[in-house]
């Protein structure tokens, strides 16, 4: 199989784009994420896949959770700032107001709609971990109801595929 047909095809899998929200004792994070899904009903579990070498994957995996938070498709600038680690002033991370959750990861106020999980396994699938979270707390903004959530269409950003620089 060729890269460049591999990327063309998996670039077109509809996917989610939401900021997952990190932490480890004060250390805090926000990242830009597209591979993430609904993986149970009973209980309900959320699947994120991250880096191996993200900042978020080491919070998650010291701090035992982590937060989905989907934004308005009308407001994607965001996912941008987010595709490096964060800086916290504060109580916000790149600017954007954040609030801890039950687990301690925090949750950004702008969000539309938000998840609080707990991880219950990860399983390490080579360059990325697929971590798996019950949810535990969640929240719907006011105006969330309404609002389209973003996804990675939405944008020109592009993630997936072979990893970049070769094998």
């Amino acid at each position: 199989m060729d890269d460049e047909l591999i990327n063309k095809i998996t670039f077109m899998i509809p996917n989610a784009l939401a900021l997952i929200g990190s932490a480890s004792g004060e250390e805090w994070n926000g990242m830009t994420a597209s591979w993430i899904t609904q993986l149970s009903m009973e209980p309900v579990l959320i699947g994120v896949g991250v880096d191996n070498n993200a900042v978020t994957h080491r919070l998650i995996s010291e701090g035992g959770s982590f937060t989905v938070n989907l934004w308005d498709s009308e407001d994607t600038r965001v996912f941008v700032k987010f595709s490096k680690p964060a800086e916290r002033d504060g109580n916000t991370l790149n600017g954007r107001p954040v609030k801890i959750a039950t687990t301690g990861a925090p949750v950004f106020e702008d969000a539309i709609v938000w998840m609080d999980c707990e991880v219950r396994q990860s399983h390490d699938l080579g360059t990325h971990t697929l971590f798996i979270g019950e949810i535990v707390d969640a929240g719907v903004n006011l105006e969330g109801e309404d609002q389209e959530a973003a996804a990675i269409s939405d944008t020109r950003m592009k993630y997936g595929g072979v990893k970049r620089g070769g094998h």
